[in-house]
């Protein structure tokens, strides 16, 4: 799906939202519009269907009708193309692996399940995670990306949640910092009372559900309908590490934030920077933070104003004088000045 630059448009040219309709339409009967139209819809930007008048860049001209239907139709050509290939491949698949069946001996009564196990469909999902969850005794871990989490997500596993509290299950859970600001979490938390303790960092890896240090869960694909269910004794032990490592870099739900050091940066800006720094474009750097891209560009934008920096290059200059470049917490320890400017002064 393409066209995803702003969290409110997230559709294609075959589904324009009904702002983008009526400023598209507008475009094509006049034969341009005001670039300041066109601000409360980037998708009409993002999917190539306005793009800057070369005599006025004050206007946006719109991609001809024609244009766009044969862009949707070359596209729709090429996913159905792609489409058969897979069916192909995949019959060629089923029919190796089943030949592949025909070999194997039936494993006895006491062998051992799958070291990991392909989850599809969120009923298999959800089984399996029911089935870990009667039988988890002792401690479960949790890393929940993302921002603020909603309250279907919430209410989906409250079931299991509830259960394990009730068995004297420990619960540790990890989250962006963006989450503190969702009243869901809060509530959550409070009606979990002292089974769950909560972290938050920065950034954190993809969504892990692991039960007792013996089974683990992981998505297996971008928009999480398959999952992996992992046993191998290895394998979890690794990732029972990462949680344990992300663990103690974490800071307790109930803690403040660290205050920057800088005047007028807050620790989100703080991380923006040092994600700046490292080449990100605005949506990677939105993604890993848990906040809209919206909402990343206008800490940029408080970024540039406070760094007193008048282009993304100059920007990148200033964050590295600042020393918001490297770990949090550097930056304290170097003066912060931009042409014509006092420097800040540091807490």
């Amino acid at each position: 799906m393409a066209g995803h630059g702003a969290d409110e448009h997230p559709h294609g040219a075959d589904r324009l939202c009904e702002a983008g309709d009526r400023v598209y339409s507008r475009a094509v009967r006049r034969g341009r519009v005001p670039r300041r139209d066109a601000e409360p819809v980037p998708c009409l930007l993002e999917l190539a269907l306005l793009h800057p008048d070369p005599d006025d860049m004050d206007w946006l001209v719109p991609t001809s009708p024609q244009e766009v239907m044969t862009r949707l139709l070359r596209g729709m050509h090429d996913e159905v193309s792609a489409s058969q290939r897979r069916v192909g491949s995949a019959v060629a698949a089923v029919e190796w692996y089943a030949g592949l069946g025909r070999q194997v001996r039936p494993a006895g009564p006491g062998a051992e399940g799958p070291a990991i196990r392909v989850l599809d469909g969120l009923a298999r999902i959800q089984a399996a995670m029911d089935e870990a969850t009667q039988a988890c005794t002792t401690e479960v871990l949790t890393v929940q990306p993302g921002g603020i989490r909603r309250e279907a997500e919430l209410s989906e596993g409250l079931h299991r949640a509830l259960a394990l509290r009730g068995r004297g299950v420990r619960m540790r859970d990890l989250y962006t910092h963006v989450a503190r600001h969702g009243q869901g979490l809060l509530t959550y938390l409070e009606l979990m009372g002292d089974a769950v303790e909560a972290r938050t960092l920065d950034e954190v890896i993809d969504r892990l559900i692991l039960f007792d240090r013996t089974v683990a869960f992981i998505p297996a694909n971008s928009d999480r309908t398959m999952a992996l269910e992992l046993r191998h004794p290895a394998l979890v032990a690794y990732l029972v590490t990462v949680f344990d490592r992300l663990w103690r870099l974490a800071i307790p739900l109930t803690a403040p934030l660290p205050d920057t050091g800088i005047e007028g940066i807050s620790h989100r800006e703080q991380s923006i920077a040092a994600l700046l720094a490292e080449g990100h474009q605005d949506a990677v750097i939105a993604e890993r933070l848990g906040i809209s891209v919206r909402t990343c560009r206008a800490h940029i934008a408080r970024l540039s104003e406070t760094l007193g920096a008048a282009s993304r290059t100059q920007l990148g200059v200033r964050i590295a004088q600042a020393g918001l470049d490297g770990p949090q917490g550097a930056a304290a320890s170097r003066s912060l000045s931009a042409p014509g400017q006092e420097s800040p002064s540091v807490r």
